[in-house]
């Protein structure tokens, strides 16, 4: 029925294409000035060069994204690198490459571990935080002086994320990492975790920290695991100041720290669970992608001579 009601309005079988409407705004001359504008100053934001050509934002956003092609990228901080570090970070990375090049699935061997500082602070942002009224209003906000934090070991490896663990006293309270603190987390915690998710012939991998590298420790490290660990004065030394080559660094804590503000969690306790929940999300392929991206790390760590990455230091 609704091919002989087509016919009899249409006369025609055939799918009939709407006209193109024609460009307005997006044309060939105001493209030709975005171009421009771009080339003069690339870090200018959407909503200023729109203010300064005199378009509307989503007609800069779609000339910028769909007509010229160009996306917003946006820089990663890393620790600068010491002149000392370089060889370290090339003895790491031909290592890496070599174990690679014995097991193309090597990287999922690998439990890579890390510490983050969450802060508890105040959400109001001034700038964005109008009171209209006839007389000033006499309103402020207290924050503390030293917010409360928590401190929050991860492990992660192909397969899934292992923790959150939050360093807590006997009485519950926040605290910082010391080595007892660590070993403590170490036994009771992710090693049992190892032995749930029967994750057998495992690497850890730590980064150069006093409480990591203390003495009992890494003897600890060292009797769970034999030479199979990487750290600072471990079987394979793991070079300083390479955030940029462990998932966590590069991936987990931003990824959870741009999610878990996001519903301004008032107490720590808030904070905690947000953090829980979030990381349960994290789904086992995303995982997988993350450390095959460490893999491609190791390739570019050779071509760029050690230094930083520079052929991914950008995210967009």
């Amino acid at each position: 029925m609704t091919l002989v009601t087509k016919f009899r309005t249409q006369f025609t079988l055939l799918d009939i294409k709407p006209p193109t409407r024609r460009r307005r705004v997006r044309t060939e001359e105001n493209i030709a000035a975005v171009s421009a504008s771009v080339s003069d100053d690339r870090e200018m934001s959407i909503r200023r060069r729109s203010q300064q050509l005199g378009f509307c934002y989503s007609t800069m956003w779609k000339i910028l994204r769909q007509d010229l092609g160009v996306k917003p990228y946006k820089i990663q901080l890393v620790q600068e690198l010491k002149l000392h570090d370089l060889p370290q970070r090339f003895q790491f990375g031909e290592w890496a490459l070599a174990k690679l090049e014995e097991d193309p699935h090597f990287y999922r061997k690998i439990v890579f571990s890390d510490e983050a500082h969450f802060w508890l602070n105040g959400y109001v942002n001034k700038q964005n935080c109008r009171i209209w009224r006839e007389d000033e209003p006499e309103a402020l906000q207290e924050l503390p002086m030293h917010p409360e934090r928590i401190t929050v070991w991860c492990g992660l490896w192909a397969g899934s994320i292992i923790g959150p663990y939050f360093f807590k006293d006997d009485n519950g309270r926040n605290v910082t990492v010391n080595g007892e603190r660590y070993r403590a987390m170490i036994t009771n915690f992710f090693l049992p975790k190892m032995e749930e998710l029967d994750l057998v012939d495992m690497w850890f991998q730590q980064d150069g920290a006093t409480c990591h590298t203390a003495h009992e420790t890494m003897a600890l490290l060292r009797g769970e695991f034999g030479e199979q660990f990487i750290s600072r004065l471990g079987p394979v030394n793991w070079p300083p100041r390479s955030c940029d080559l462990t998932p966590l660094d590069y991936f987990l804590w931003g990824h959870v720290k741009a999610n878990v503000y996001r519903n301004k969690p008032a107490t720590i306790d808030a904070l905690e669970a947000n953090i829980e929940a979030f990381i349960r999300e994290i789904l086992a392929d995303m995982l997988e992608r993350v450390c095959q991206n460490w893999t491609l790390r190791m390739g570019h760590l050779k071509r760029s001579r050690d230094q930083h990455l520079h052929e991914i230091i950008f995210k967009h």
